[in-house]
C-alpha cells in the first residue's frame, strides 16, 4: 500500500506556491545582493531495479509493532519510487534463544501483501516508512530484527535480506567461520541461497540471517519456532554427514567464541545428548567451554592429536652417497619444539607406529614417480634414522633425486589412517655431479584448505595427512607415480540401487587388480585428484537409492569458490608444462586401467570437473591432452605438452578462469 502522506502533500503544495510567485509584475524592484547558492539538481529517480539496495535510516521496536524507515536504490544508485512491497520479521531473544513463533505468540513476521499487514508510506523520492504490527512485541523485546523489499509484480528486484539489528553474543559461530567453507552461499546451488542476509553496512551477515527463521526452539516444539530444524540442529546434526575425516566434536571449528548454551538440558547439548547420559558427564558451570571439554574428551582423542600436530616436527637430511656412489642415504630427524628426540625408543615403545620413507625421480620442479621404497634403515645414536636406497633398484633412473619421509604418532586403532604424520622433504641432489639444491614443488593451495574441513586430525589413509594443505599426498600422488585415486564399490555393486544406476553413475572400471570392485574415474597426481574427487561428476557420487543418487559431502559446498583452497589465485602461466601419468583417465582393450598414457597439465585439472565431450573437444583442440602415448616419447617426464590454455584462460584474461571462479573472498 502506497501513500501520499501529509509531509510529502505539504511539499507538493509548497512547491506549486513557489512557482506561482515566480511570475513578473514589473514591481519586483531593484536587484538585491547575491543570495547563497541554491540546491543541485534533483538525483534521479527510477521506478526500476534490477538490483535493489536498501540504506536503513532508522527503526524503532514499539508496544505491538516495528517500525522502519528507509531509502531504496538501483544498480545505477538511482532513487527507487513506486515500491509496493516490503517484508518485516522480528525473532525474539527468550530464555531458550532466538524464537519467531509462526502463530505470532513471540516474535513476528508480516508483510504489505497481507490483510492487515503492513503498512508502507511513501516520504519523498526513495524514502519509505514501513509500520509492521506484530501483537507478540512488546518496547522491551529485544531479537533479530529483519526486512527485506521489493519483489512481487513490481519491476523492483526483490532486495537481499537485511539483519537491522541483534542483541550482542545471540551465537558464537559466525559468517567467517560457515564461509571458510560455504563460501558466498548467496551464490550457491543449496537451499534457498537467497535467504543469506547482509547487515546495514551491506557486508553478510549469515548466522543471524540464518536463525532468523532457523531458530533456537523447533517449530516441532510447544510454542516453537519458525522452522523444524533449528539451527544448532543444522550445525551438530547435518554436519556430521561427511564421507569422511570431520569431528564434530572439534567444536573451535564452527564456535569463534564459546557457546552460550551450557545446560544439557537446553537447545544445542540435546541434539547429540540425551539427558540422563549427559548429566552423568559433567555438570556445567558458568566457566564452562564446551569447545574445550568436547576436544580433551579421552574417548575422543582430539586433544591428543592436536598435542602431537602442534609440538611436533620431522627434518629430512641432504642425501648422501656411501659404497662409491652406490647408495643414497638421507637421515630423518624428529623434534618436539628445538629437542631432538629418540625415534628408535619411541618406535620401540609404541609411541611412534611408522617412520620411512620414499627415494623419488625429480624433474622441472616436479616428483616424477618413484625411484623405489625399498631400503636398509639404521640409528646413529643420536635419535636419527638413516635410510639408504641402493642405485641398483631405482626405476626411474632420473637424472635428480630427493627423498620424502613419514612418521606416524599412534593414535586410534589403526594408526595409519588414525594416528597423526609428518612429511618432510629433502633438497634435490644430482647424481652426475652431487650438486645439492632446494626442493621446490609448486604447491598452490593455502595451509588449511583440507583440515578447514578434514579436522580431526588424522590421517586419511596409509600415514598420509591433511595437513599443509595436502602436502604430504604428493609424496604418492604426484605427476609419475599413476595412482588411480579412484573411489571402490563392492563387486556386486551394492551401494547402488541398481546395476544400471551404478553404470550411469560412472562406476565402470574394473578395480580386480587391486581390489574386488568396481572404479570410478579420476584424476591423476594430485591437483586432477582432488578436483575429481570433490567436484568431478562421477566421484561426488557414492551410492543411490529409490529416491536418487547419494552424493559425498563436498557436494554440498559450491565448486566454484576456489578460493576454499586457492585462497592466492592460480597462474597459469607457472604451472610447469610437463606431462602426468594418467592411467585414470583410460582403460585398454580388457577395461583395464591404461597405463601408457600420459595427461598435459591445465587440461588434467580442468578435465576433472568439466569432463562433457564438449569441454573436452575445446581442450583438445586447444593443444590439451588426456590419452598421450607413454611410448611414444624418448623420456615421458622430458617431453613438452603443447596445450596453450593459458593464452585465454590466465586470470586477467578476457576468458580467464576468474570470470568464472571466485579467487578472492
Amino acid at each position: 500500500m502506497k501513500h501520499l502522506t501529509k509531509r510529502r502533500l505539504a511539499f507538493v503544495v509548497a512547491a506549486a506556491m513557489g512557482i506561482a510567485g515566480c511570475a513578473d509584475d514589473g514591481k519586483d524592484g531593484e536587484d538585491g545582493a547575491p543570495g547563497e547558492p541554491g540546491p543541485g539538481p534533483n538525483p534521479p529517480v527510477t521506478e526500476k531495479s534490477e538490483v535493489t539496495s536498501v540504506s536503513v535510516i532508522a527503526y524503532a521496536i514499539e508496544d505491538g509493532q516495528v517500525r522502519y524507515e528507509f531509502e531504496v536504490t538501483n544498480e545505477n544508485d538511482e532513487l527507487v519510487d513506486g515500491l509496493m512491497k516490503a517484508e518485516a520479521k522480528f525473532a525474539e531473544l527468550t530464555d531458550k534463544g532466538i524464537v519467531l513463533n509462526r502463530d505470532g505468540k513471540i516474535g513476528g513476521y508480516t508483510d504489505t501483501t497481507k490483510e492487515d499487514g503492513a503498512e508502507l508510506t511513501a516520504l519523498g523520492d526513495g524514502r519509505y516508512e514501513l509500520i509492521a504490527p506484530m501483537p507478540a512485541v512488546t518496547a522491551a523485546s529485544e531479537g533479530i530484527v529483519w526486512l527485506r523489499v521489493g519483489g512481487g509484480e513490481s519491476e523492483i528486484a526483490r532486495s537481499q535480506p537485511i539483519v537491522v539489528d541483534k542483541p550482542e553474543m545471540i551465537h558464537t559461530s559466525t559468517t567467517e567461520t560457515c564461509y571458510s567453507c560455504h563460501v558466498d552461499y548467496a551464490t550457491s546451488g543449496m537451499k534457498h541461497p537467497s535467504y543469506t542476509a547482509v547487515n546495514t553496512e551491506g557486508d553478510a551477515d549469515f548466522v543471524a540471517g540464518c536463525l532468523v527463521c532457523h531458530n533456537n526452539v523447533s517449530r516441532a516444539e510447544e510454542d516453537g519456532g519458525y522452522a523444524t530444524n533449528t539451527l544448532q540442529k543444522i550445525g551438530h546434526i547435518n554436519h556430521q554427514k561427511f564421507e569422511k575425516d570431520f569431528a564434530p566434536t572439534n567444536c573451535y571449528t564452527c564456535h569463534a567464541e564459546p557457546v552460550i548454551n551450557t545446560s544439557i538440558a537446553g537447545n544445542g547439548c540435546n541434539d547429540c545428548h540425551t539427558v540422563d547420559s549427559a548429566t552423568s558427564i559433567i555438570v556445567p558451570n558458568s566457566d564452562f567451554d564446551a569447545r574445550a571439554f568436547h576436544a580433551q574428551a579421552e574417548k575422543i582423542g582430539l586433544a591428543d592429536r592436536q598435542a602431537s600436530r602442534s609440538e611436533h616436527s620431522t627434518v629430512l637430511s641432504d642425501i648422501y652417497t656411501t659404497d662409491s656412489g652406490v647408495t643414497y642415504c638421507t637421515d630423518l630427524s624428529l623434534y618436539q619444539g628445538e629437542t631432538m628426540l629418540d625415534i628408535e625408543v619411541l618406535y620401540n615403545d609404541g609411541t611412534l607406529s611408522y617412520a620411512g620413507g620414499y627415494m623419488h625421480g625429480y624433474n622441472n620442479m616436479s616428483i616424477v614417480g618413484r625411484e623405489t621404497n625399498s631400503y636398509e634403515a639404521s640409528f646413529k645414536g643420536d635419535g636419527s634414522k638413516t635410510m639408504c636406497y641402493g642405485q641398483a633398484s631405482f626405476a626411474i633412473n632420473a637424472p635428480q633425486i630427493m627423498a620424502s619421509s613419514r612418521l606416524t604418532f599412534a593414535h586410534g586403532e589403526d594408526p595409519g589412517y588414525d594416528g597423526v604424520t609428518f612429511t618432510s622433504y629433502s633438497p634435490v641432489f644430482a647424481i652426475a655431479d652431487g650438486e645439492v639444491t632446494d626442493y621446490d614443488r609448486r604447491h598452490a593451495v593455502t595451509t588449511d584448505s583440507c583440515s578447514t574441513c578434514h579436522n580431526d586430525e588424522t590421517n586419511y589413509h596409509k600415514n598420509g595427512g591433511y595437513s599443509q594443505g595436502g602436502y604430504d599426498c604428493v609424496a604418492c600422488h604426484n605427476n609419475g607415480q599413476n595412482r588411480m585415486s579412484s573411489r571402490h564399490i563392492s563387486l556386486d555393486g551394492s551401494e547402488f540401487a541398481s546395476e544400471e544406476e551404478r553404470i550411469k553413475a560412472g562406476y565402470t572400471i574394473n578395480a580386480s587388480y587391486g581390489g574386488d570392485g568396481w572404479m570410478a574415474k579420476s584424476g591423476p597426481a594430485f591437483g586432477p585428484m582432488i578436483h575429481a574427487m570433490h567436484w568431478g561428476a562421477s566421484q561426488t557420487i557414492v551410492g543411490s537409492d529409490e529416491d536418487g543418487y547419494m552424493y559425498n559431502s563436498s557436494a554440498e559446498l559450491n565448486a566454484e569458490n576456489c578460493v576454499s583452497c586457492h585462497a592466492e589465485g592460480i597462474d597459469l602461466y607457472a604451472i610447469p608444462n610437463q606431462y602426468m601419468r594418467a592411467k585414470t583417465l583410460g582403460v585398454d582393450e580388457n577395461n583395464n586401467p591404461d597405463t601408457n598414457i600420459m595427461a598435459s597439465p591445465i587440461t588434467a585439472n580442468c578435465y576433472a570437473c568439466h569432463d562433457s565431450a564438449s569441454a573436452l573437444s575445446h581442450m583438445e583442440q586447444n593443444g590439451g591432452e588426456i590419452d598421450a602415448k607413454v611410448d611414444e616419447v624418448p623420456v615421458w617426464y622430458e617431453a613438452v605438452p603443447q596445450e596453450s590454455c593459458a593464452t585465454c584462460h590466465a586470470e586477467g584474461k578476457s576468458f580467464g578462469i576468474d570470470k568464472f571462479h571466485v579467487f578472492e573472498r
